[in-house]
């Protein structure tokens, strides 16, 4: 279902909006909210719940490792897309999971008829930073959309 009202979204997100997504917002199109679900300090994996407002996605990036590392995404909530470079863009729904190898160029953001939530895991590894590129165009992000349902034989 896409919920492309807040309040229609707030019952299914149910890990929260959290806050404004400032911190990394110039990495973004649109607006983000960031809902942290472990404490670094307590925790050696941060888990995240990111909510992209509709139209929102966030720019290019790679996670880099020297070993192990990447990201997991578990969708929650609403629909987005995600999309890794050279590929087409895969539709997420909630119970979608994602694993992004480290190295691997991709995006990931909300549709832009609806809200969309994931929990964004950071993949343990060692020397691992996060190396942010350019936007994704609005061209390309605005050719996304639904394939077409094919009547059945």
């Amino acid at each position: 279902m896409k919920p492309s009202i807040p309040e229609a979204f707030a019952q299914q997100n149910v890990f929260g909006l959290g806050q404004e997504n400032l911190a990394y917002a110039q990495y973004f199109v649109g607006d983000s909210y960031l809902n942290p679900l472990t404490d670094p300090g307590q925790c050696p994996i941060y888990l995240a719940n990111v909510t992209f407002a509709p139209g929102c996605r966030n720019n290019w990036h790679i996670h880099r490792a020297k070993e192990g590392g990447g990201q997991i995404l578990i969708c929650t909530a609403g629909e987005g897309w995600y999309q890794e470079s050279g590929k087409p863009a895969v539709s997420l729904t909630p119970g979608k999971v994602i694993f992004i190898p480290a190295g691997v160029k991709h995006w990931h953001g909300a549709k832009q008829d609806s809200w969309f939530s994931h929990i964004a895991l950071e993949v343990p590894g060692t020397q691992t930073e996060n190396q942010w590129l350019e936007p994704v165009s609005d061209e390309d992000y605005l050719q996304l959309a639904e394939p077409l349902s094919q009547p059945a034989p």
